[in-house]
């Protein structure tokens, strides 16, 4: 019988050599190891989710206030002095809204003193938000019938309004608020139904259903129009996620995709409004963008998707890459342990964005020149080094696959240093896809291809809305009604989100 060690080759350097291989894919397994541990247990975003920060510091601020509110319940004079800081700081309401004024008057305008008239020389006028949950109504419209005593068989009455359901019960607002709640609150309709029903409405899912199907074939030519005008741009951002679509004939549901399209010029002062579209294909081939953005020539700002560089070989499209999906690969080597060469890229690429940080919002010939000047060093002397490091390391391990996925990209990379009007990066598409992934998780699925292009149709115009600063409800509840009462086809560019006014103070959140 042969030893292990009578089997290993006479050849040092040969020995040496399967060592140092075996080495190699050890760390590699390694490391895909601690990935799926991390990707299983741990938190999959590069920073803590916003909305996670958010609860906690909720229950710290919670602690907080009922400690405040048990030491002004035993010291009167700290209750006095932190209602004067909150009068002080709390700012003033919105001017819309509806003001209820109550008057708090003496009972007797009688001096106690010497019983003469008091005059009025002021008053103390306080504001406080006050809430009415939401409370359904209902619209009675009556429609007189009338007839001629002489003509007997004459009877007129005024045409009935116009109607999204015919026959149905909501109105085009009632409408509107399921649209929004499903689509920018991520509620699903089951959920609705059981907010509605507390207050003595009993709603079918079913019939909820209906009335977002009915709203969504109707504002299909906007939203058309809006890819329209999409494609008629210059510089656009893409990606995709997954839409999971039940698929009854195998009783368990299949992969789409939710290609999302956006465009915001905003960072160097454009003046293009920021649109923002999701289409929803059953695939993911690279047919797919093709057809979405045909017609479209100019710059498409993307990850690593293969898709993308066919659709840039058949026509006029320049792909600018994402150095925030290079930077990514690193982070996750770094998280895995100690990893000084991805520390260091780490650090280089956090040199380009402090850059970025300080040019935005200036004019793209600012932001190109300063580039030009800063960054082009910095990206000139990153290349060669990686080259250097990737000589250096087994080509087998994920730091290699790493630093190869950068350089495999490299002029896509550059391409912002010389066109001011390009990011770095492509969160700006990443951030419309957070709404359309809380949407997945409430929902969890679509139930069929329609339903997921319904999907994509009210969410597009309900982002667009958002990333303008357009109330969506009231958008929504208008746009609805005008198409209802007749609003010409001819005329569709009337009824897109920037022809509504703005809310400056309403946020973009997911």
């Amino acid at each position: 019988m042969t030893s292990a060690t009578e089997a290993l080759p006479d050849n040092p350097d040969l020995l040496k050599a399967m060592l140092l291989a075996e080495r190699a894919e050890s760390e590699r397994l390694r490391q895909i190891i601690k990935e799926l541990q991390r990707h299983r247990f741990g938190r999959r975003a590069e920073t803590l989710p916003e909305e996670q920060l958010q609860l906690g510091l909720e229950d710290v601020e919670q602690v907080e206030a009922a400690g405040q509110a048990e030491s002004e319940a035993n010291v009167p004079a700290e209750r006095q002095e932190r209602a004067a800081r909150r009068r002080a700081n709390r700012g003033a309401l919105p001017a819309h809204l509806p003001r209820i004024e109550t008057l708090v008057d003496l009972a007797s305008t009688i001096c106690p003193g010497c019983s003469g008239p008091l005059h009025r020389i002021g008053e103390d006028v306080a504001e406080r938000l006050d809430i009415v949950p939401a409370q359904f109504r209902v619209l009675v419209v009556r429609r007189p019938k009338y007839a001629c005593r002489t003509c007997e068989d004459l009877v007129m009455q005024a045409a009935a309004p116009a109607r999204l359901i015919e026959g149905g019960l909501p109105t085009e607002a009632t409408v509107a608020q399921v649209l929004v709640s499903k689509y920018a609150d991520h509620l699903p309709l089951y959920r609705q139904a059981q907010i509605y029903a507390r207050q003595g409405v009993n709603l079918d899912r079913s019939t909820l259903a209906d009335w977002v199907g009915r709203a969504a074939f109707l504002l299909r030519p906007i939203y058309e129009r809006l890819l329209d005008r999409l494609r008629a741009s210059s510089k656009l951002f893409a990606d995709e996620t997954t839409a999971p679509v039940l698929d009854p004939g195998r009783g368990r549901t299949k992969t789409g995709q939710l290609f999302t399209y956006a465009r915001d010029d905003r960072p160097w002062g454009g003046t293009d409004p920021p649109i923002v579209v999701y289409v929803y294909a059953p695939d993911r081939k690279a047919a797919r963008p093709i057809a979405h953005l045909a017609g479209f020539s100019g710059v498409l700002q993307v990850d690593g998707y293969s898709g993308y560089k066919v659709l840039a070989e058949r026509g006029n499209v320049q792909l600018a890459f994402c150095w925030s999906h290079v930077r990514r690969h690193f982070y996750e080597l770094v998280q895995g342990g100690a990893a000084p060469i991805a520390s260091e890229v780490l650090t280089r690429i956090a040199a380009l964005y402090r850059i970025e940080g300080e040019i935005r919002g200036r004019s793209a010939e600012e932001r190109r020149a300063i580039r030009q000047q800063r960054s082009l060093p910095l990206v000139e002397a990153f290349q060669p080094w990686l080259r250097e490091k990737l000589s250096l390391i087994s080509q087998k391990t994920k730091l290699a696959e790493a630093i190869r996925y950068a350089l495999s990209r490299w002029a896509g990379l550059c391409l912002f240093l010389e066109d001011g009007r390009i990011e770095i990066d492509n969160n700006v598409v990443e951030r419309a896809i957070r709404p359309i992934a809380l949407t997945r998780k409430n929902a969890l699925f679509a139930g069929s291809d329609a339903g997921a292009e319904h999907w994509a149709v009210i969410a597009s115009l309900i982002e667009s809305c958002k990333r303008l600063g357009v109330e969506p409800h009231g958008y929504l509840t208008d746009v609805i009604t005008r198409i209802v009462n007749g609003h010409a086809q001819s005329r569709l560019d009337d009824l897109l989100p920037w022809s509504y006014p703005l809310m400056p103070q309403l946020q973009v959140v997911a």
